[in-house]
């Protein structure tokens, strides 16, 4: 009979002791018993190492599959990365050509420097800014790479996978979530005759809610028309409801600030002379019965020359400050000249006409930030109010005869 495993160790283990019995001899068999037992411990231990391996809860655990949406995924991951890493190069490396050209210091050229080095040296006339030539880093004209929604094994991480769009169906839910909220809040306060006030309706005359494009951006899915359109319908019945300071972040994160209707207005491109100088010119300058026409002139000295003569054509200091404050205020007052002729009015509209005309053309010269500093400062309204006419049956626009009893 032939025995294995633990049963062949007791049956060798008892052999041992019956032959420690004997002399000399059995110390001979008790060696060569001994180097068996530990072959027999060594070949135990690997058939159980083997059996542990085979078993599905084993010290040692089977290699974890990955399912094909996976390895897909990982190839295009991989093949993005590559791009990425390419286009990063060559920008690199451009950008380093780029700053030699213009005479830039390569290690501290910045985005704007190459913006207006592009600009120089391929003018365009082209009226959409999206259709001219740029240089930017790859980060920005090529797409994000959307994450994998599946684990390894392929089950999908997001709850609405399977609504083909979950980021969008998930935005939807939350605005859901929220407009039950309030109402549940409005319900519970109206049966135990609490006043909410007046509700905090949102404030859709100076924000709006962000474009289709924009969305699309945002969750990186693509929509149509009538998945839009269920968007704004969702948000326009959150917004009816009191108490919206609740859910701000919601609404801030799907609207955007209106933008004022003179910031849309076309800022008019330079022009340049006979003498390769930039300059604008505004028309039709404006101040109470005051007219003017106003140039400025780039790569000046800032000399003001109005109607034929320096600055000192106004007696009034305040006039001469008028003139002058847009320059300050933008930093220009030593880089450009400035011509204007004036007509009609007093000193004080005809300085108010001029400095509305410097303000106006000066945009062309600063870059968007400065326009909407100017804009904040007042300086591109244009002042309406004029003299107001005399009543009759008064002395004055509002002053009154003196009224006698006797």
């Amino acid at each position: 009979m032939v025995v294995t495993g633990s049963s062949a160790l007791l049956a060798r283990l008892s052999y041992t002791r019956n032959v420690l019995k004997t002399g000399n001899k059995g110390l001979e068999v008790l060696s060569g018993s001994f180097s068996r037992l530990a072959v027999t411990q060594r070949f135990y231990a690997t058939s159980n190492a083997t059996e542990n391996e085979n078993k599905p809860g084993g010290t040692v655990a089977e290699p974890e599959k990955i399912s094909k949406a996976m390895k897909a995924y990982l190839e295009r991951a991989r093949k993005h990365d590559e791009f990425i890493q390419k286009e990063t190069l060559e920008f690199n490396v451009g950008k380093r050509h780029l700053a030699n050209m213009m005479g830039l210091n390569p290690e501290t050229i910045t985005q704007e420097d190459i913006d207006e080095s592009i600009e120089y040296l391929f003018p365009s006339g082209l009226f959409d800014k999206r259709a001219r030539p740029i240089m930017r880093t790859p980060s920005e004209v090529f797409p994000k790479h959307k994450a994998a929604e599946f684990d390894a094994s392929g089950r999908p991480l997001h709850s609405m996978f399977y609504t083909t769009k979950p980021n969008f169906f998930q935005v939807l839910y939350d605005i859901v979530e929220a407009t039950n909220l309030l109402k549940k809040k409005k319900l519970s306060s109206r049966n135990a005759s609490i006043e909410l006030g007046s509700p905090d309706e949102f404030n859709l005359t100076s924000s709006m809610w962000i474009s289709k494009a924009e969305l699309e951006q945002m969750l990186m899915e693509q929509l149509i028309d009538r998945d839009y359109n269920d968007f704004v319908a969702a948000l326009e019945r959150l917004v009816q409801y009191p108490g919206l300071n609740q859910v701000q972040d919601l609404l801030t994160k799907y609207s955007k600030r209106r933008m004022n209707q003179k910031l849309k207005q076309t800022i008019p491109p330079l022009e340049y002379n006979s003498d390769d100088r930039p300059f604008i010119t505004i028309p039709n300058c404006m101040r109470k019965s005051a007219r003017a026409e106003v140039t400025v002139l780039g790569k000046g000295s800032g000399k003001i020359t109005i109607n034929g003569q320096n600055i000192l054509y106004f007696n009034d200091v305040q006039a001469r400050e008028q003139i002058i404050f847009p320059l300050i205020f933008t930093g220009l007052s030593g880089s450009v000249d400035v011509v204007a002729n004036v007509s009609g009015g007093g000193q004080s509209g005809q300085a108010g006409a001029i400095r509305w005309g410097i303000s106006w053309a000066l945009r062309s010269f600063v870059d968007p930030e400065t326009v909407e500093k100017m804009r904040i400062a007042g300086l591109l309204k244009r002042d309406h109010r004029i003299r107001e006419r005399k009543k009759p049956g008064q002395a004055g626009a509002r002053k009154k005869f003196t009224w006698k009893k006797r």
